[in-house]
């Protein structure tokens, strides 16, 4: 495992993991999206670019970091995809957040072709990406995770091996399911407090003394300061992971009236305008639908 394909370092996650894998002494070769300005310090350190991502084939193993399914499945299955020029033997590691049964379903296809597909999304955000500091749990073999491990040191922190093909892109739709269920709370209850009219930043001495506390709730409660910067994650990449997460409990066929109200929380302040701020412009759209003012931000 020297020479590592990546479909996806453009991205704010996946230059950081290819960056790091250059440092750490890896062959690199790339592909190119629509912009190709985040790739000038990847081709100055001596990542390769290569034309199509069937050229990837040629490399030991082939790092997928994009948004989400529809993204992957193209890499894999598009014209001129991975599967269009497949090499047996070649390892696929899928990075991103996608949807498990897609995944199962690109493994299957993987498996005829015989390639082989692992699901090792990530957690943190593009800081630990660049700095190398990553979270990724994995779903493979233990002989598969085994070979892989040395690429995941390059660019983690912390690795865990979750269990076979598909679990961890289940485990972590559950991680974002939670993040988020905290996220939405947080802002709903300054909105419910403000609209109560009481010093919602009581409420945050309150629970920064107790058991309610996380960094979650801490990044949220930036907001009333005018910092809506604590979370470097979109909120429409929030909406569609919990979009995945629904989808998640609906094939299982678990009740998810708690992800259900999560989703719709964030798909309304995506529709209000906020999809392309971060995560915590939750508190404005509370502050909108509520008409009320929350801290110091608007």
């Amino acid at each position: 495992m020297k020479h590592i394909g990546f479909i996806g370092a453009s991205g704010l996650m996946g230059h950081g993991i290819a960056k790091n894998l250059l440092a750490k002494g890896f062959q690199v070769s790339l592909t190119a999206h629509s912009r190709r300005e985040p790739l000038q310090d990847l081709l100055a350190a001596g990542a390769q670019l290569v034309e199509r991502h069937a050229d990837l084939t040629a490399c030991d193993a082939v790092i997928i970091c994009v948004t989400g399914s529809p993204q992957v499945e193209a890499a894999l299955e598009g014209h001129t995809g991975l599967l269009s020029q497949a090499r047996a033997g070649l390892v696929v590691i899928d990075a991103s957040t996608s949807e498990p049964d897609s995944t199962r379903r690109l493994a299957a296809r993987c498996q005829a072709a015989g390639m082989t597909l692992v699901d090792a999304p990530l957690a943190r955000t593009p800081v630990e990406a660049e700095a190398g500091k990553l979270n990724t749990m994995v779903g493979a073999s233990p002989e598969v995770f085994a070979r892989l491990e040395p690429v995941f040191k390059a660019y983690c922190e912390n690795i865990f091996h979750v269990g076979e093909m598909g679990a961890a892109h289940v485990i972590k739709l559950l991680n974002n399911f939670l993040g988020q269920a905290i996220t939405t709370a947080a802002a709903e209850a300054f909105a419910v407090g403000a609209k109560a009219g009481i010093d919602v930043g009581q409420l945050v001495r309150v629970v920064s003394a107790g058991a309610v506390n996380s960094g979650l709730f801490q990044a949220m409660a930036k907001t009333l300061d005018g910092d809506y910067t604590g979370l470097k994650f979109e909120l429409n990449n929030a909406s569609k992971d919990l979009r995945y997460y629904v989808h998640l409990t609906e094939s299982v066929k678990a009740p998810s009236l708690v992800g259900t109200s999560v989703h719709q929380s964030l798909v309304t302040a995506c529709a209000l305008g906020y999809g392309q701020e971060l995560v915590p412009s939750l508190v404005k759209a509370q502050a909108q639908i509520n008409q009320v003012k929350i801290g110091s931000g608007r």
